[in-house]
């Protein structure tokens, strides 16, 4: 069941994001990366990047050469893979879920994972043109509380 997207009041103001967004199915994508660049700015983030890919498949690579910059404090990973005929979909989703968590365990970089596997576009819509629960803004607002989260233990 869908959680109603809450808003929290966590601040950004010293924090770097990046957002990795697919291109593929743009419709959805790009109401996700509208929503988490809108939480980001009301959190008063220092910067936000955005770099755009093809699809969701080469979220990966620039995933992980901004993990190994180490210049952001969190990178969102933004991108809508719908379920056909085959089974090439679940093979896309679980390489990629896979990398993202390789990602962030090597560089210790808080990689957070709204690369959605659904079934349909009903899905889509739902939890990527709604503003009930729209993901984009759940993934800010994990990205901004893993860069709080990681800068505290830094300084510990």
């Amino acid at each position: 069941m869908l959680k109603k997207v809450k808003r929290n009041s966590i601040r950004a103001a010293e924090a770097v994001f990046a957002i990795v967004a697919s291109r593929y199915n743009a419709r959805y994508v790009d109401a996700m990366l509208q929503a988490a660049t809108a939480e980001l700015k009301r959190a008063r983030a220092k910067s936000i990047q955005v770099i755009r890919v093809p699809g969701a498949y080469e979220i990966p690579v620039v995933a992980a050469r901004l993990a190994r910059e180490g210049s952001v404090s969190a990178i969102v990973c933004l991108g809508v893979i719908i379920r056909g005929e085959t089974a090439h979909a679940a093979h896309i989703g679980e390489a990629v879920s896979q990398a993202l968590m390789q990602i962030q365990l090597r560089y210790e970089v808080p990689v957070i994972h709204e690369v959605l596997l659904l079934d349909n576009e009903e899905q889509a819509r739902v939890r990527c043109l709604g503003r009930k629960h729209n993901r984009g803004v759940e993934a800010a607002q994990t990205a901004l509380e893993m860069a709080r989260v990681m800068k505290k233990l830094s300084l510990e």
